[in-house]
């Protein structure tokens, strides 16, 4: 049986042992990890707010400034928040999403709140043509070497 010098063991457990540690590091990546953004109003407090009785002030008071205002009026606040869960290099992926809906009427008195989920939502379909572009496309080569003698030495 062939005996194993002591270097060679040396080197053999420094393998080993590089190959635990960067094993571990791997699976310390995989780890999933949990992102909560928007603005998620305390429950409690948005119990506490009436239709009828309520104004844009006390509800901005109470919940903070939304998220969004509908676009074309000023009577409809949006409260949005997201709760995702990255594994790895994967595309993270939606746990939870939540949308208050507040309505005021034209005096600014609370008239309405709605919440919404993630059942609500709708899964769309972007668009993937590209707009064209006018001009010459040159390569990398021919955008290089043009550029080469057109500079101007001022004195």
């Amino acid at each position: 049986m062939a005996k194993i010098s002591n270097s060679s063991s040396k080197a053999v457990r420094r393998l080993l042992m590089l190959g635990l540690v960067s094993g571990g590091l791997m699976l310390g990546a995989c780890e999933s990890r949990i992102d909560t953004r928007g603005n998620l109003p305390d429950p409690d407090l948005l119990a506490s707010i009436e239709p009828g009785e309520s104004s844009r002030n006390d509800v901005a008071l109470l919940l903070g400034s939304p998220s969004s205002v509908a676009m074309f009026e000023n009577e409809t606040w949006f409260y949005i928040s997201q709760r995702t869960e990255t594994f790895a290099f994967f595309e993270p992926e939606v746990q939870e999403r939540q949308v208050i809906i507040v309505q005021f009427d034209d005096t600014g008195v609370l008239k309405a709140v709605e919440t919404r989920g993630l059942d609500h939502a709708q899964a769309i379909q972007p668009v993937d043509r590209e707009t064209p572009t006018l001009g010459n496309e040159l390569t990398m080569f021919q955008q290089f070497f043009g550029n080469l003698g057109r500079f101007n030495n001022r004195n």
